[in-house]
């Protein structure tokens, strides 16, 4: 396994299944779509910016998917080869890795992304092509919205498998504001994102749900993603009165943000979603700053056992890369990377065919149709004439919480734990210590 501090060059992992027969070169080039060529393999492109705690998570989660679906049996008899790219999270090295894996490579699958701006860059070239496409990183709603929402025939062969999207987010995080306000009487909300594509819905639609819960909005503002001064933004939501700030950073300099924050004790709590905050090194790396400060993701930090799913795979990962460079858990992108494969899997069996040249309408249909158990959580997509096609639906539980995106705090020791919704919880939600 490459270190995440090193130069990555173009990986390609091999991941072969002990005990999958042979096939005749005519059924193998029904079922593969590129036939002829290779036509015993099942491809799968990998991308993700695999020099961050994010995509080498993500990386290392896909190559556990391989290889249980390879013991299994392989994709309908074919044994899969992962071939994994660094997109590095700019648009442009993202479109060259995509075309070589499609072009070059001839990719069955593709899996990933990670930035929203990435995944929309490269959408127009996957469907000229085809190629199924499963995003398991950006959530930006405008990927489906403005994609599939304008010509579905189009864009039918790109799915979002996970994370929920950032519109549903939205309402996530309005009912958590209620959870707030029950535990801690907390009435007084601001909201600071990234200026980026993914939080939009975060400024447009989360305002309106916190205040149709009847709580207050004092304060909203969105920041470079290159900062790495915080101090005027967490002044201006300490002059605005507010009890807690929603703050969504995937980009900036997080660390700063919970260190400058725990340093002057300013008197609100910092909830919202971290991504950085995510990888189970962030304790270390913050000296223990980031000290009740809560993130939303996709497997809630695989300390909640989600679905008898969950901690198989969150053991396995640790068995594999505990004592390997960070992150020794997966972190919300491996989770769907992994469920992504199962998912996929599990479709195209159903189908009867993974040739998406010929069969394409086959395999939407099937992808639209199943219900699939992952790590982390139960998964469906919305049809095509949803407000979200070929979109991850959400789960909600018996209060109509959203339960697939689920909030996990820092708390004493360094522990991760699940503080919302309390049907998944391991722990109550804690205040910070000088409020």
């Amino acid at each position: 396994m490459t270190n995440a501090g090193k130069e990555l060059v173009r990986r390609r992992t091999f991941l072969g299944a002990a005990g999958v027969g042979a096939v005749t070169t005519t059924l193998a080039g029904c079922l593969g779509g590129i036939a002829g060529e290779d036509d015993d393999i099942f491809r799968i492109g990998h991308l993700a910016p695999t020099r961050s705690q994010m995509g080498l998570g993500a990386e290392r989660s896909i190559e556990i998917a391989v290889d249980e679906v390879n013991d299994d049996g392989g994709i309908l008899d074919q044994e899969v080869e992962l071939l994994s790219e660094n997109t590095e999270g700019q648009v442009d090295e993202g479109t060259a890795v995509v075309e070589s894996l499609v072009q070059e490579d001839n990719v069955d699958l593709l899996v990933g992304t990670f930035v929203s701006e990435v995944t929309q860059g490269v959408m127009d070239f996957v469907a000229d092509r085809n190629v199924p496409f499963l995003i398991t990183g950006s959530a930006d709603p405008d990927t489906i919205t403005e994609f599939h929402g304008q010509d579905y025939e189009q864009y039918k062969n790109v799915f979002r498998t996970g994370p929920i999207n950032s519109d549903l987010q939205a309402e996530g995080m309005g009912q958590y504001a209620e959870f707030l306000s029950d535990e801690h009487g907390w009435e007084e909300f601001a909201i600071l994102a990234d200026d980026a594509a993914w939080t939009g819905p975060f400024m447009d639609r989360l305002p309106d749900e916190i205040e149709e819960r009847g709580f207050d909005v004092v304060h909203t503002d969105t920041m470079g993603i290159e900062t790495d001064d915080f101090t005027q933004y967490l002044d201006d939501v300490d002059s605005a009165d507010a009890d807690a700030v929603f703050r969504f950073i995937a980009h900036a300099d997080s660390a700063a943000f919970v260190s400058t924050w725990q340093s002057n004790e300013y008197p609100f709590a910092v909830e919202g979603i971290n991504v950085p905050g995510m990888s189970p090194a962030f304790w270390d790396a913050t000296e223990g700053a980031c000290l009740y400060e809560t993130t939303s993701q996709s497997g809630a930090g695989g300390v909640a056992e989600l679905t008898d799913q969950t901690m198989p795979f969150v053991e396995e990962y640790e068995d594999r890369h505990a004592d390997e460079d960070p992150p020794s858990k997966p972190m919300y992108m491996g989770f769907n990377s992994y469920d992504a494969v199962h998912f996929y899997r599990e479709a195209v069996e159903s189908a009867g065919t993974a040739d998406y040249e010929n069969e394409l309408d086959g395999i939407v249909d099937a992808m639209l149709s199943t219900e699939h158990t992952g790590a982390a959580g139960d998964m469906a997509l919305y049809d095509e004439d949803s407000e979200y096609p070929n979109d991850l639906q959400e789960t909600r539980d018996e209060d109509d919480y959203i339960s697939n995106f689920p909030m996990t705090q820092w708390q004493e020791g360094g522990e991760v734990e699940c503080v919302f919704p309390e049907t998944d919880a391991t722990a109550d939600h804690v205040a910070p210590e000088w409020l």
